[in-house]
């Protein structure tokens, strides 16, 4: 009706001192930028934080295998000595098979290498050294598969009919040429030797890690191979 005042029932008319009261806004706080990038950056810290976590996790028993070899050193010192620091693969070796292909380096990790170099000629010396080589393989029993044979030939003559067939019997020796420049760069003799008189051992990472001694005891090298086997048991797996 015309002249009449609209109210809501049942709701109870102002005080005149609530109706002179000025109206109140209440402002909700709004996020700082710099504290949504404290956020983000304390985010990122965790997520770094959780990546290293793995990458640890992942590295230890390989880290614990090393400082068990070459630290605690169980059950007596090593025949062979051993190479500290280690020395990598250099991924630049130039290496063919006995066709002429080339061959990665990389090819070469993932299992331990018995590694020998001698000259394509192989004399009588030479020939005691691949017979030991396979004999310390086989020597390891159930751990062999683990273990692959390599001669490096630093020269490019043809190998001799006979040895090539007696490396080549059973589970054959990996032989691939290398220019000898690049071998001596990699792996070195003792002091007064050649590199044609020593044994050397590579880690499944490509790590020359050990050499033996000149005219080496199959046995003492065997023991070296046994103790580095099983302090490495965690993550060595056999095959490539």
């Amino acid at each position: 009706m015309s002249g009449s005042k609209s109210s809501v029932p049942g709701a109870a008319a102002p005080s005149p001192e609530q109706a002179d009261a000025p109206l109140s806004f209440t402002v909700h706080s709004q996020p700082q930028p710099g504290a949504m990038a404290g956020a983000a950056n304390a985010q990122q810290r965790a997520g770094r934080l959780r990546m290293l976590l793995v990458v640890a996790v992942c590295a230890a028993p390989v880290l614990a295998s090393y400082f068990t070899f070459y630290v605690l050193q169980p059950r007596g010192k090593a025949y062979g000595e051993l190479i500290t620091p280690t020395v990598d693969l250099p991924p630049s070796l130039s290496l063919q098979d006995l066709r002429g292909q080339p061959v990665p380096a990389e090819s070469l990790k993932g299992q331990w290498l018995l590694t020998l170099v001698q000259d394509a000629h192989c004399d009588s010396a030479c020939e005691r050294l691949l017979f030991m080589q396979r004999q310390l393989r086989e020597m390891m029993g159930k751990e062999r598969d683990k273990i692959d044979k390599l001669w490096l030939v630093p020269d490019d003559q043809p190998l001799r009919p006979e040895v090539l067939a007696a490396v080549s019997a059973g589970v054959p020796v990996t032989v691939l040429r290398a220019p000898r420049a690049q071998i001596q760069a990699w792996l070195k003799p003792a002091e007064g030797h050649g590199l044609n008189e020593h044994l050397f051992l590579i880690d499944p990472m490509g790590r020359w890690m050990m050499r033996s001694p000149v005219q080496p005891d199959p046995s003492k090298v065997k023991k070296d191979l046994d103790r580095l086997i099983k302090a490495n048991a965690g993550w060595d797996k056999p095959g490539r």
